[in-house]
């Protein structure tokens, strides 16, 4: 008896079945550009081999215009057909079913060729758009038919055509973007004339037994985006032209009101897909921010959805259904959306992979093989870095002693878990506890461990983490300085008025901490779309409620300062920074750089500006908190050294650097299957 019927019951579409109610949903993750098609294929042999019911690829670009980028990968030639034939040929061998995304960017394509209804330019994106006259448009809607038809012949078992999130389709259908008095503008029913009849032409060339996923934008989150209605008639039109599945896009690239981040409630947008059930007859797909099985069988048994969409989750385990249907959950490692290693990487043209998983991606050079001669392995850190080398050696078959001063597993991760918009973490250091419990680690916590300990070992890996560092700031040990650990771990006292030194990500993590008034917002979907003004489509264009967002009132009163002189947070995450910033805006946090710290007394914190050292003034604060950076600990490495023992050193203890749980964690998983 499965703990998860519905998520694992088939779906039956006619003409195919799927196996289950479960869609890997599209990623653009490189691979297609590095033509290593080997490795392409075993990214998605393995994930079909993880019982997936149906996956699909990153974006395809039906020509070169459309691409995201320039060389973004498509179906072109003959040559192509017979790469990706690689791909489905081993997917199929695996009993998987794929689909290919034609992926269409439109003004959102990174290059001076791109294309729109109008000539807008996009904000994100410096090149202003050429405006496509009829035989453009004709030229678009052939291409787009050609790939479909090509992925056809490469053995895909069918499509989705991209017609959300800001992209070229949904570029047409909203008056924010298209301008037009043709055909193909003015009324709705000319601007959604463009992504019907794609859908019309590829099903009349494809034929009846090939599937058709519409990616369908439910909620657009931009100022004069699409309403409710509009979704409806559209999701009727584009079904009576040959659709088989509507899979849900949530919000454009452009919107101010982050969607897929790790501070957006679980299955927080499941409520707009479900407002289009019963509305049409073919099955839905809910989508955004679903990433255990126990979220998506919910919202399957209570009629949100036919389907439930995980994208990163399968760069995080590629194993998830096969570990649900085994009674196996406890060990999915989970896809924290921390955007750090997949979305970060995507954007800054660089192969995506997993900061939980660094194998995603990299399946063909980073294989964990049992050994034939099994060590004696002591690791000194049951963080991130030391956790995940410990593990992966013991799943070799290696014998593991893994020791910690503390008394629980996790090491900065459990300060990371205590910052609203965190709460991932809570389930990420339950899963290195279980993994590190089944795979037969010993454990010695509560145990600092010393030379003599680690005498007699075959490796020792030290895995020792960091230490905060020292600022220097004179009156920095007055009784109203604390540092983020005592914030963070400790629960220390903290007053009303607060200096935050540092404007990392510690920095932020302790300001957001710091600013928090009750429960988070990330627990609870109302209170949620609340805070960052998200509305009902039914009642307000777009999705975007009228009064905007409603944050609750900061718990205190928050500075955060750093010295450079830049923009404050300005080197956080690629796609999550201003996420961050945004959030702490909203509590009315001050931010500022270019200061000096000059003192610290009774009264608060003393800063200037400038190399001169000008302007020094008094920043009133009951507590100042210190998060000025980190430095590494290698007090045990040094010491082994000087007995003679070499130590492998990962993760923080060997390059501190804002607590970099990616970089931590894949040396960490790479030690371990090296050794």
């Amino acid at each position: 008896m499965t703990r998860y019927p519905h998520m694992l019951s088939p779906l039956d579409l006619g003409f195919t079945t799927l196996k289950n109610r479960v869609l890997m949903g599209s990623m653009h993750t490189g691979l297609e550009e590095t033509k290593d098609w080997n490795r392409v294929a075993e990214f998605y042999a393995t994930r079909a081999r993880g019982g997936v019911g149906l996956m699909v690829t990153g974006g395809m670009a039906p020509n070169s215009e459309g691409g995201v980028f320039p060389g973004a990968a498509g179906l072109f030639s003959d040559e192509d057909i017979e790469n990706h034939k690689i791909v489905t040929d081993r997917v199929h061998a695996a009993d998987g079913k794929i689909a290919m995304q034609i992926l269409h960017a439109g003004r959102y394509a990174y290059g001076p060729d791109c294309v729109a209804p109008s000539a807008i330019k996009s904000p994100i994106s410096p090149f202003p758009p050429n405006e496509l006259d009829e035989e453009g448009i004709e030229k678009q809607i052939g291409d787009m038919v050609t790939a479909a038809q090509r992925a056809q012949m490469a053995g895909y078992d069918g499509v989705e055509i991209m017609g959300s999130e800001g992209y070229f389709l949904n570029q047409f259908l909203v008056v924010h973007t298209n301008k037009r008095t043709d055909r193909w503008g003015g009324s709705y029913e000319n601007r959604m004339r463009l992504p019907i009849e794609v859908v019309r032409r590829i099903r009349k060339a494809v034929g009846p037994d090939f599937i058709i996923i519409y990616r369908l934008s439910m909620i657009d989150l931009i100022p004069n985006g699409s309403t409710h209605e509009e979704v409806v008639q559209l999701a009727q039109a584009i079904e009576a032209a040959g659709a088989t599945l509507f899979n849900t896009g949530i919000g454009w690239h452009e919107a101010r009101i982050p969607t897929i981040a790790t501070s957006v409630p679980r299955a927080g947008f499941a409520w707009v897909t479900k407002k289009l059930m019963g509305k049409v007859g073919i099955p839905i797909i809910a989508s955004n921010r679903i990433n255990t099985p126990d979220v998506a069988e919910g919202l399957l048994k209570n009629g949100a959805s036919d389907m439930v969409s995980m994208a990163r989750p399968f760069l995080a385990d590629p194993n998830f259904v096969n570990k649900a249907k085994q009674d196996r959950a406890d060990e999915i490692a989970p896809c924290i959306a921390c955007n750090q290693a997949c979305l970060d990487h995507t954007f800054s043209g660089k192969i995506s992979t997993c900061l939980v998983n660094p194998r995603a991606c990299y399946e063909t050079e980073l294989q964990v093989d049992v050994v034939s001669t099994p060590k004696r392995i002591a690791v000194v850190g049951a963080g991130p870095a030391g956790l995940s080398a410990a593990i992966t050696a013991a799943e070799r078959g290696h014998s593991v002693v893994l020791f910690d001063r503390s008394n629980e597993v996790g090491g900065q991760l459990n300060m990371a878990k205590m910052v609203p918009g965190k709460e991932e973490f809570h389930g990420f250091v339950a899963w290195f506890k279980t993994m590190a419990d089944r795979s037969g680690v010993e454990q010695r916590l509560g145990t600092p461990a010393t030379p003599d300990d680690l005498r007699g070992f075959d490796d020792v890996i030290i895995a020792t983490g960091v230490i905060p560092r020292d600022p220097e700031i004179p009156g920095q040990d007055g009784e109203n300085v604390l540092s983020y650990i005592d914030v963070l771990r400790d629960k220390a006292d903290v007053g009303k008025s607060v200096v935050v030194i540092g404007a990392g990500g510690i920095g932020f993590d302790v300001s957001e901490f710091l600013v928090q008034q009750g429960p988070s917002t990330a627990e609870n979907v109302a209170h949620w779309k609340e805070e960052w003004g998200v509305g009902d489509p039914e009642v307000t264009r777009g999705g975007l409620a009228d009064q905007g967002s409603q944050p609750e009132a900061p718990a205190r009163e928050v500075i955060l300062l750093q010295r450079k002189a830049e923009k404050v947070g300005k080197r956080l995450g690629k796609t999550t920074g201003w996420i961050h910033r945004a959030a702490l805006k909203m509590k009315n946090v001050q931010m500022m750089g270019g200061v000096n710290y000059e003192r610290i007394d009774a009264q608060g914190l003393h800063v200037s500006t400038g190399e001169a050292r000008e302007n020094i003034r008094l920043l009133p604060a009951e507590t100042v908190v210190l998060c000025a950076g980190q430095v590494p600990d290698r007090s045990l490495a040094e010491e082994l050294a000087a007995i003679g023992i070499t130590a492998h050193v990962i993760g923080g203890a060997d390059v501190a650097a804002e607590l970099d749980a990616k970089r931590a964690i894949d040396q960490g998983v790479r030690l371990g299957a090296s050794l």
